[in-house]
């Protein structure tokens, strides 16, 4: 079993390297939005309700998926750096698989401002991603969100041995899902 965390700020291209890794791999893809999606027409996820129900669903499949006989899973993530709960979730998360006997592989993606605004809007994000149709609000969010959180690891800050940081700013998502699945042998 083997669990690929994939992180980083908004619009990054975590889900869209995540499915170009699903393609080259037998991992199963679970991108953050899935669930959040799935609580939003009945409660904001920003409410305590859809929060918690957020982080239920995804509790329940990680605990079912690492103990099934799959390959593995992809999971993506938009990591605050700067929020101790957030540390503990991905903490949380690893010890799930690794209970199990998994290998936990973090990838890290980073790309600029320009670049990630334009991918807010591909029609790739915007199909699989239903609260994100909303671009003005989406670009705000991305935007006014730096100043409240670090999206991305100090050098070093990560001391994981299966760690790889890529700036996919001028990489596309089959180059970047490629070196994920070399580096790491999956």
């Amino acid at each position: 079993m083997k669990l690929v965390l994939l992180f980083g700020p908004q619009a990054v291209g975590k889900m869209t390297v995540g499915h170009e890794l699903e393609k080259l791999t037998d991992l199963k893809l679970f991108h953050n939005h899935m669930t959040i999606d799935l609580v939003t027409p009945f409660f904001d996820y920003g409410s305590k309700e859809g929060r918690r129900l957020v982080n239920l669903f995804r509790s329940e499949i990680f605990e079912a998926f690492a103990k099934s006989d799959q390959y593995g899973m992809i999971f993506t993530y938009v990591w605050a750096f700067n929020y101790q709960a957030d540390w503990d979730f991905v903490e949380g998360v690893c010890q799930v698989f690794e209970k199990e006997g998994a290998e936990v592989y973090f990838v890290e993606l980073e790309a600029d401002l320009e670049t990630r605004l334009e991918r807010n809007i591909t029609p790739h994000r915007l199909q699989h991603k239903p609260t994100k149709r909303n671009v003005v609000w989406s670009e705000n969010d991305l935007k006014t969100s730096m100043d409240k959180y670090r999206l991305n690891s100090h050098e070093g800050e990560i001391q994981k041995k299966n760690y790889l940081r890529v700036n996919n700013t001028r990489l596309s998502p089959e180059q970047v899902a490629a070196q994920i699945k070399e580096v790491f042998g999956l």
